[in-house]
């Protein structure tokens, strides 16, 4: 019997995961199920909430059977989550009113050129840390408000909740137990467009300038502490102590605590964080954003860089293409040729992110010929996650200045060592796993682990972390460059071209 252990819910893009976490750090159960992707139209993308909410409720139990435990053994509860993903529901039935708008969604890009011609890109990018692009929460609600007359009038009464999904989690988590929590972490906060990260409070006139009413958010809490206590059936009081996006949960995971450490989680999309201490570094090209607040601590920032299309590439070539069956065969494919043979591809399916910030791209093949197969796409597709991972360091290594001593890897791709090596070789710094891959779940463990005593400092936590692989640069300076230059002219190629006649 592994005694008491941290459940972590891990809420993701395509699925939702629960896993139990004891005192070591380790995995000793866990559960996972998919749930419906819907495209009501191009470059729209939604989810159900109450589909998400009733999986995940339904994979707590089957997490526990899985360790042979019980309730009973739960210590607290932690939440890592997609983010950006934009909720709204009844605060009376708990009920979503309309479809969650994915953080994939690029449905307000011309909502967003209108706040650019308006003036506002400095104002937020400097108060928020954002620039202001499709990927965040704000103009997804603020479209949701302003295409129903209806909701923008309950929402102006107070009848309505906003939130990204962990303020939808810990609302429905809370229920039973009183009136349900409206709250959010101060990370997931920071990904809205919405929130100042230097004073940590919904910004008045962002809200103003987007119509948007302060009455649909939720409070703003600590990443580690008191987010009320769970009424669901069986699980009845236990503490929520922790909550975190999941990027900012996997930088956590990975015990990136020291100023210029540097994280990069491969999934749907890919997404590369460094910390910046107490203070947010200011970018051009990248995201500041707050990394976790713990209790009454001061608030730590990172640098981010964010990609759209990392994992999702390789699903388009399983889905959409039909050239494979299972992800797991890239790394075969890839390795049966000797070069990428110049075939590039970005996977600009959802515009381009950091540092680009380029909502019109749109996904490019290069380099094609009669001699072209399957496994030519297929090692395209990992090496474009490489190249768009060193596209974010690059701009992490000129913004901050700080040199990169390695990249701690994670997230489902991180166990493709095809992909891992040549992200080294691309790179040029090693390239470190840890054994478990999802330091998503676990950094949102040991964030409710500090919040409710499990663990007593950062020091313990990072004293848990171990390393299972390493991948050590092996391609020459020269080659790495060439490969590098014509990556650069494939993105060339892609950028603009819903602008384009």
């Amino acid at each position: 019997m592994p005694g008491r252990v941290i459940l972590a819910i891990d809420q993701g893009t395509t699925g939702s995961r629960v896993i139990l976490f004891n005192r070591d750090g380790r995995a000793v159960g866990s559960a996972y199920a998919e749930f419906r992707q819907h495209y009501p139209k191009p470059a729209w993308v939604e989810h159900d909430a109450a589909e998400i909410w009733r999986g995940v409720e339904s994979l707590i139990p089957r997490a526990l059977n899985d360790a042979g435990l019980s309730p009973g053994d739960v210590h607290a509860v932690g939440i890592t989550n997609q983010r950006e993903t934009t909720v709204l529901w009844d605060r009376a039935t708990g009920a979503p009113v309309a479809p969650a708008i994915v953080w994939q969604d690029r449905r307000t890009t011309e909502a967003c050129q209108e706040l650019k011609r308006a003036g506002l890109d400095e104002l937020i990018r400097e108060r928020t840390g954002l620039p202001i692009d499709p990927y965040f929460s704000a103009t997804k609600l603020a479209w949701m408000l302003d295409h129903d007359a209806g909701l923008r009038r309950r929402a102006e009464k107070g009848e309505l909740a906003f939130g990204t999904i962990d303020s939808w989690l810990i609302w429905n988590l809370t229920r039973g137990v009183g009136e349900p929590l409206h709250a959010t972490d101060v990370s997931n906060a920071s990904r809205t467009m919405l929130f100042n990260i230097h004073t940590l409070t919904w910004d008045a006139e962002i809200l103003h300038r987007l119509r948007i009413p302060p009455a649909v958010l939720p409070e703003v809490r600590p990443c580690a502490g008191d987010l009320g206590r769970t009424g669901v059936a069986g699980l009845a009081g236990v503490p929520v102590a922790g909550a975190a996006g999941d990027q900012q949960a996997a930088l956590f995971g990975q015990c990136c605590f020291d100023r210029g450490s540097i994280k990069n989680t491969y999934g749907t999309g890919s997404f590369a964080l460094m910390s910046t201490g107490t203070h947010p570094v200011p970018s051009r090209d990248l995201v500041a954003t707050v990394a976790w607040k713990i209790g009454d601590e001061p608030a730590e920032y990172a640098l981010e860089g964010s990609v759209f299309i990392a994992g999702a590439a390789v699903q388009w070539l399983r889905d959409g293409l039909g050239i494979i069956g299972s992800a797991r065969e890239t790394e075969a494919l890839a390795r049966s040729i000797d070069s990428n043979e110049n075939v590039y591809f970005v996977p600009a399916l959802a515009g381009l992110g950091a540092p680009h910030w380029d909502p019109d791209a749109r996904g490019v093949l290069v380099g094609l010929t009669r001699g072209t197969t399957r496994a030519h796409l297929a090692r395209a597709a990992l090496e474009a996650i490489c190249y768009q991972s060193r596209d974010v360091v690059d701009a992490m290594r000129s913004e901050s200045a700080l040199t990169i001593p390695e990249l701690r890897a994670d997230g489902g791709a991180a166990t493709n060592a095809f992909l891992m090596q040549f992200q080294a070789d691309i790179l040029g710094v090693p390239v470190v796993v840890p054994p478990v891959s999802e330091t998503t779940a676990l950094g949102a463990a040991y964030l409710a682990g500090l919040g409710s005593g499990f663990w007593t400092s950062k020091d313990e936590v990072a004293a848990l972390w171990r390393q299972a692989a390493r991948y050590e640069p092996a391609m020459d300076h020269g080659e790495r460059e060439r490969l590098y230059a014509r990556w650069r002219r494939a993105v060339e190629l892609s950028r603009g071209w819903e602008r384009s006649p």
